[in-house]
């Protein structure tokens, strides 16, 4: 069975209802929700934005660094119970995924059609995030 879950104007996605068991325990939600509250944009990602570890990893560091987007990264290679943990927080079933202001905007593929389709600066600059091709220039 397939739903359709909105998180953005710019993103619609189709995931499947799964009957397995959940492995987000009340910790590991309060710790992701921390985490991603914790700064203004956030990826999750396998590997670092210093040594991205895949090609999906890599597309969303170089958008971001086109853009000259500060990110906190999470390298869930290190962490299996959080690699985990936020497919099911997110309900988003694949690594990376960005957040910015603690809001889920999707993986590499939104992440580089948001760029394609020129969306990103202007979704940047709604969620005050600075950007070389937007209009803030300084995070607030």
């Amino acid at each position: 069975m397939l739903r359709v879950i909105s998180t953005a104007r710019h993103c619609t996605r189709f995931l499947a209802s799964s009957s397995s068991t959940s492995r987000l325990t009340p910790e590991l939600k309060s710790k992701i929700e921390s985490i991603v509250k914790a700064d203004p944009v956030v990826v999750f990602m396998k590997g670092t934005q210093k040594e991205p570890m895949c090609g999906f990893s890599k597309n969303v560091k170089l958008v971001l660094d086109f853009h000259d987007v500060k990110f906190k990264d999470y390298n869930v290679l290190e962490d299996q119970e959080l690699r985990e943990g936020i497919k099911e927080y997110s309900e988003w079933p694949t690594i990376p995924q960005v957040y910015v202001r603690a809001e889920f905007v999707g993986g590499c593929d939104i992440l580089v059609q948001m760029h394609k389709d020129g969306e990103i600066s202007a979704f940047l600059d709604e969620k005050q995030i600075a950007n070389k091709h937007g209009d803030v220039k300084e995070t607030k």
